[in-house]
């Protein structure tokens, strides 16, 4: 994701330092050449070794030092960097930033490079919203810097309000849009994901194996290219993607519902979700108690929400999803010519490396004007790009 992205992370004096090593984890996990710049002040927080033996590379903690000038120096970094990322950044070191000052190896080497500069700010409630702190950050705003916003919850000092680190998975989907090209900016999709769930009684319902993965990475992906992601999401065990608007829903119809209201807000429409065809005639407002043998259940056709979107006169570009077990092209085409979608997405849910509840995936896009792509197997966010390139064609 992140390979051949060179991120210098710099890392200053807050009692939230310790999340960095997380932060550091994650972009080396993601495949990021990570350069760690540390002030003196946040090494009495989590020692150079530890994020040296992270990153495989050397800490940077002195300005003069004659061995790190002769490999890499400050201006060496800051020529190389694609990313700068503070984190924690303290009030002082967004002062020193914002008002010149350049009296470390941090600050020298911000002030140095070209490249985009994330900030995540971390500090008191009250520095926080101090005016001075404001003015501060809103000067390094209007120059270009990018901003984290922290949380808001009970902080280090026993105070509670707004600056809280942002948690790293925040922090790190921020690096991963700024090092994205924004070629969604400006849409609204929606993306459907998960299963639904047609309840049978207060305890059991009717549903399918789908884990959501395929629509969250669709959602996610979209996100880090600029869009505006709407995620109606059935039940699933999946964390939102950062920055994305959750819209959590349970039935076929709780999802229909959702979908359509917000139709005229979008552009593209990605219904990825594995929608329960059927549900009971009847759901019961007590348990079924085991009694008989057997049980029968008289099941009514849901809504067809894809059907619906592609019967609309005026509507955003529709992808749909088929999931199948055979026949796969046959099924798909039918489907495309059916519910007048403008791509449909189908794979083999029956192979046991492209099905449900795995993370990789192979498909066969169809497309309303009879062009195929055949997807071999890769990583379900590999596959969400690839959608996205073939949609983002068509987006006004």
């Amino acid at each position: 994701m992140l390979r051949d992205k060179r991120i210098i992370l710099g890392v200053t004096g807050g009692i939230a330092a310790y999340k960095a090593v997380e932060l550091l984890r994650l972009l080396t996990k993601a495949d990021a050449e990570v350069h760690v710049i540390m002030t003196r002040a946040a090494q009495e927080f989590v020692t150079p070794l530890t994020f040296q033996t992270l990153s495989c590379n050397p800490v940077h903690t002195e300005l003069f030092n004659l061995i790190s000038e002769q490999e890499i120096g400050h201006i060496s970094l800051a020529d190389r960097a694609d990313l700068f990322v503070i984190a924690p950044a303290t009030a002082n070191f967004v002062g020193k930033i914002a008002n010149g000052i350049a009296d470390d190896m941090l600050t020298t080497t911000v002030m140095a490079t070209k490249a985009p500069v994330l900030i995540s700010p971390a500090m008191n409630v009250n520095m926080y919203t101090n005016p001075v702190y404001k003015e501060n950050e809103a000067k390094l705003r209007a120059l270009g810097y990018a901003f984290v916003a922290p949380e808001k919850g009970l902080l280090a000092c026993g105070w509670e309000g707004d600056g809280k680190l942002a948690a790293p998975e925040t922090i790190f989907e921020a690096v991963v849009a700024a090092l994205t090209p924004q070629d969604l900016k400006g849409q609204t999709i929606l993306v459907t994901a998960g299963p639904t769930r047609e309840e049978i009684d207060p305890v059991r319902y009717v549903s399918n194996h789908s884990s959501g993965k395929m629509g969250y990475a669709l959602a996610r992906t979209a996100s880090r290219r600029g869009a505006r992601v709407i995620l109606v999401s059935g039940p699933v065990r999946l964390a939102a993607p950062a920055g994305v608007e959750l819209v959590p829903v349970e039935s076929a119809r709780e999802m229909r519902e959702a979908v359509l209201a917000r139709v005229p807000e979008c552009t593209a429409i990605i219904k990825a979700a594995a929608v329960a065809d059927y549900r009971p005639a009847e759901r019961r407002d007590v348990k079924i108690k085991k009694k008989a043998e057997t049980l029968s259940l008289d099941l009514v056709k849901n809504p067809d929400i894809l059907a619906e979107l592609g019967a609309l006169k005026k509507r955003p570009f529709l992808v749909g999803f088929a999931a199948e077990t055979g026949n796969l092209k046959e099924f798909a085409a039918k489907k495309l010519r059916e519910k007048q979608a403008d791509l449909i997405v189908a794979n083999d849910v029956s192979q046991a490396d492209a099905g449900f509840n795995v993370e990789t995936n192979r498909a066969l896009l169809l497309f309303r004007d009879g062009r195929e792509m055949e997807c071999p197997l890769m990583s379900k966010d590999e596959l969400a790009g690839v959608i996205l390139n073939q949609m983002a064609a068509h987006l006004p």
